[in-house]
């Protein structure tokens, strides 16, 4: 397994907890002088100081965000600065209901990016690597991070919107593309394609395969098919629109995925009473 940050990627416990406290607080400082949509969460639950936000874990949910932007159109109150500061926006799918608008701003947007270089470390992909991106290159936010961090990483980029599967194919095998971002779903769907057409995938440069968007990277035999389809190595990852890209798969291990412990704290808790459960409950 490689790394980007080697003295946070191996912290140790105690030293991990205090790198996450002090992020955590300097976040909800921000939020709670600066944005409208958590400044009133927050008092409504009663949440007076930082102690306060951390004993009490205080949820917010799509739809509420959803309703927010629905009454604060175009993009709600839940914004830390003016609108000026924002440099992009993305949509979720609508998978869930009515799209989920989001901003960032060039800070956040630097963020994802870095998130998306220990995710590259974990994968093994350097700037030696040739990476195609088989997304559709929209408004969701897909593998829009992945992208630019490859750029920013020195990695040649294969950018495959608006394309046939065929074409799409046919890039990636012409270019000697080391390294495919997709979904799982796609990646078969290229695999078929590909038998149909006499490509052989398996005799490509392709040596691994970052997927996301779908829980199938992490289902045993889906994994099996697509790594089987191409000859490569199949990696799993797991971010959201709204909160980034929080979990990767290493080199060392296949199957299951690593929180990203130095961006984000992770926490188990009882679905029913959102609390948080003890070593070796279930939640």
């Amino acid at each position: 397994m490689g790394f980007h940050e080697r003295e946070i990627e191996e912290l140790d416990r105690a030293g991990l907890a205090e790198l996450q406290r002090g992020r955590l607080a300097e976040l909800f400082r921000i939020v709670r002088q600066r944005n409208g949509f958590y400044r009133k969460k927050l008092e409504n639950a009663g949440v007076a100081s930082f102690g306060d936000a951390v004993r009490r874990g205080v949820f917010t949910t799509r739809e509420e965000i959803q309703e927010d932007q629905r009454l604060h159109a175009a993009y709600g109150s839940n914004l830390t600065y003016g609108i000026d500061r924002y440099v992009r926006v993305h949509e979720t799918s609508g998978s869930a209901g009515r799209p989920v608008r989001w901003l960032d701003t060039a800070e956040s947007w630097a963020w994802w990016k870095h998130c998306w270089s220990i995710i590259y470390g974990a994968a093994g992909v350097t700037a030696c690597d040739r990476c195609a991106f088989t997304f559709s290159f929209g408004p969701f936010i897909g593998f829009w991070g992945a992208f630019e961090s490859a750029v920013a990483l020195g990695c040649c980029v294969l950018p495959c919107g608006g394309m046939t599967t065929s074409a799409r194919l046919r890039y990636v095998t012409d270019h000697g593309a080391t390294v495919v971002c997709c979904t799982p779903t796609y990646a078969l769907r290229m695999a078929e394609v590909a038998a149909d057409e006499g490509i052989d995938l398996r005799g490509s440069a392709v040596r691994a395969l970052i997927v996301a968007g779908e829980p199938g990277g992490s289902i045993p035999a889906t994994r099996a098919r697509i790594g089987n389809a191409w000859g490569a190595r199949v990696f799993d990852h797991a971010g959201m629109t709204v909160v980034g890209p929080w979990g990767f798969e290493c080199a060392e291990r296949s199957g299951g995925m690593h929180v990203m412990e130095s961006e984000f704290v992770a926490e188990v808790v009882e679905p029913a009473t959102g609390r948080a459960v003890e070593g070796g409950e279930a939640g």
